[in-house]
């Protein structure tokens, strides 16, 4: 049964984002995801982890065909989702569970329209990953998943009782070191470079890049918020806190400024005040404030 929190967030979710729009971004990642695949990682044996990555292997021992095996073993990744998740988990998966064999199927002979040099392995295990990493953005923005072994993670994730991060990297890892028997040592190597393009490609299309950054600076020196001020022209917020350690009241300030701006605050942080104690985190959007 979901949580209020999360019924809340759904409803707000479609409300401000029309679901035709999503399905037509998440059938468009689809069709990239699926391109990439056939272009670029199949011909090379190139493993992108997922069901994709087992019907490759499937495909290299038995012959089977890549498209019927996503599709056979979506249909039971499925069922074990209705079992094991629910209802409401598995109907979320189940369009992308259908579509994605089905566009791997379309575009099992786009090479003949497409032409790629797939000797170079370095240059389609790298553009293979964008291109796939883009699409991997794009369904998930969309707010869908194309099933497989999504199921396959919060189902292990549920029962080993391990985050869902850790669950990943637990599946995919399997099946490109798995592959690593069969296509050898250096597919293997190039399926693990992939499998870190895809992440950081999706997650700046979720994320977008990063042009501000967040600073939280531990002091109780004047000099630097004067220096916040009147040379970096940016506004701050004092936060009252609580030292850990000594259990000493410490005074924190927090100022978010453009990614340019990043040398010149840490430049001033440590001629102001050597020992100040800061922290800097990545800001993807900031609203509001004057």
């Amino acid at each position: 049964m979901k949580s209020l929190e999360e019924n809340i967030f759904q409803k707000k979710y479609l409300k401000e984002h029309n679901y035709f729009e999503r399905l037509v971004i998440f059938v468009f990642g689809c069709f990239m995801v699926a391109a990439s695949y056939n272009i670029f990682l199949t011909p090379n044996n190139l493993i992108p982890g997922g069901v994709g990555g087992i019907a490759t292997i499937l495909n290299r021992l038995f012959g089977f065909t890549n498209s019927t095996t996503i599709m056979i073993m979506n249909i039971f990744l499925l069922i074990a989702s209705f079992l094991s998740l629910g209802k409401e988990k598995t109907k979320a998966t189940v369009l992308g569970s259908i579509l994605f064999p089905l566009f791997v199927k379309m575009t099992e002979n786009i090479n003949v329209w497409i032409q790629f040099d797939t000797s170079q392995i370095l240059l389609s295990s790298i553009c293979g990953g964008i291109i796939y990493g883009l699409g991997v953005g794009l369904i998930f923005k969309a707010g869908f998943t194309t099933g497989g072994t999504d199921i396959l993670n919060h189902i292990v994730s549920k029962y080993a009782k391990i985050g869902i991060g850790k669950s990943m990297l637990f599946v995919d890892g399997a099946i490109v070191l798995i592959s690593g028997l069969f296509f050898g040592i250096n597919s293997m190597m190039y399926s693990i470079l992939i499998l870190y393009v895809i992440s950081m490609i999706s997650d700046r299309v979720l994320l977008g890049i990063s042009d501000s950054k967040a600073f939280f600076i531990i002091t109780d020196k004047e000099e630097i918020k004067e220096y916040l001020v009147k040379v970096l022209n940016c506004g701050y917020i004092e936060l009252d806190a609580i030292g850990g350690y000594k259990n000493k009241k410490q005074k924190v300030l927090m100022t978010v400024l453009p990614t340019k701006h990043y040398y010149k605050l840490k430049k001033g942080l440590k001629k102001i005040d050597p020992e100040t104690f800061y922290i800097i985190t990545d800001t993807y959007e900031v609203f509001g404030g004057k």
